[in-house]
């Protein structure tokens, strides 16, 4: 019997960031969908339900912070870990304000990303 791939939900407007963690968690053996821009966060799973969003702080036009805080007060969603990554000076206080599952600082080692993602789902 298979195990079936975890899925990862990457949102981040920078596109460089997103295609290196896509390639990254795929080799790792992940399912990966990748967001570089937000209009709505009650929208953003369309129903494909990740098990862990890693969310960026600063998004073009959104706020991660507002984003995280969206999905954990929705029922459907509220369960889903969350990882922030910001090289914000004040990401941690705005990841822990939105309720997130982890911080993680900008830049960050691969290695310690991966076990944070493993710890969680």
């Amino acid at each position: 019997m298979t195990k079936t791939a975890k899925k990862i939900l990457i949102i981040d407007d920078d596109t460089a960031i997103l295609e290196a963690l896509k390639i990254c968690m795929e080799e790792c053996g992940y399912k990966v969908e990748t967001l570089s821009k937000v209009k709505n966060p009650k929208n953003i799973l369309d129903g494909s339900i990740p098990d862990l969003i890693l969310l960026d702080l600063r998004i073009s036009g959104s706020d991660g912070g507002q984003i995280a805080k969206v999905l954990k007060k929705d029922g459907k969603t509220k369960n889903i870990p969350i990882i922030m990554i910001s090289a914000h000076p004040s990401g941690k206080k705005a990841a822990i304000e939105a309720g997130v599952d982890h911080f993680v600082e900008k830049p960050f080692e691969l290695n310690y990303l991966l076990d944070k993602i493993e710890r969680l789902i």
